[in-house]
């Protein structure tokens, strides 16, 4: 017996609820006047090799300097941006490539977040991928969280469920779960439900990955995908 996403969604959905992710802080740049599509953005590269917790640290410590803006990330000196990053972890690296990706949009776009997302996807995506420091997972969650474009986010929670509930996906790489999630959910979803769909259950996957679906000692008999499971553990 196989499970499909819809089905997937429909029961994490009943038995979590919905989970209004990606947290952005609207006050904040309601009386900045900045673009919060931004912090999603800088959320979307903290948020690498690390917990969300973490992140929400850096942000607060770049909200304190009044730092959320593209023009903010040009024009700070690195080492500053380093010390104010660094509850993420990978410091170094991170504000470098902050750094290149302001001084990118700034370049390119005039710090127009609108300019940027208001392309085609495909073409988003793939400039996305050629810059440093932005991989697959990262550009789709900007795509997604901060472009509102249809694109599954996979991350390392929708992996471990994958090779753990029974789908009907090939193999585990990052283009096939994805392929996998897009090709279902287009087929049973609204077109104009994709993205919010695709952004619940993104947050419910990791709701029931750690809940629930544990790297170590997973919790199976209280999951709400026991019964459809065929690897329970």
């Amino acid at each position: 017996m196989t499970i499909s996403p819809k089905t997937l969604y429909d029961l994490l959905l009943d038995n979590f609820g919905h989970q209004h992710w990606w947290p952005v802080d609207k006050k904040y740049h309601q009386k900045q006047k900045s673009d919060p599509r931004f912090e999603i953005i800088v959320g979307a590269i903290l948020t690498q090799n690390t917990a969300w917790a973490n992140v929400e640290k850096a942000l607060d410590n770049l909200k304190k300097h009044k730092a959320l803006t593209i023009n903010a990330f040009v024009h700070i000196n690195e080492e500053n941006l380093k010390i104010m990053i660094q509850p993420s972890g990978f410091f170094n690296q991170k504000a470098r490539h902050l750094k290149l990706f302001a001084a990118y949009l700034h370049k390119k776009y005039q710090d127009d977040l609108q300019k940027f997302f208001s392309r085609d996807e495909t073409e988003i995506r793939h400039e996305l991928l050629s810059l440093r420091g932005i991989g697959p997972e990262t550009a789709d969650s900007m795509l997604l969280y901060a472009g509102n474009h249809p694109t599954f986010v996979v991350d390392a929670y929708t992996k471990r469920i994958c090779k753990r509930v029974p789908f009907q996906v090939l193999n585990d790489s990052y283009d096939d779960i994805k392929y996998f999630f897009e090709n279902e959910l287009q087929h049973t979803i609204p077109k104009k439900e994709l993205v919010p769909v695709y952004k619940e259950l993104r947050a419910l996957l990791v709701k029931l990955a750690k809940n629930n679906c544990r790297k170590k000692k997973p919790d199976c008999h209280t999951c709400p995908l026991t019964r459809l499971c065929e690897k329970s553990l």
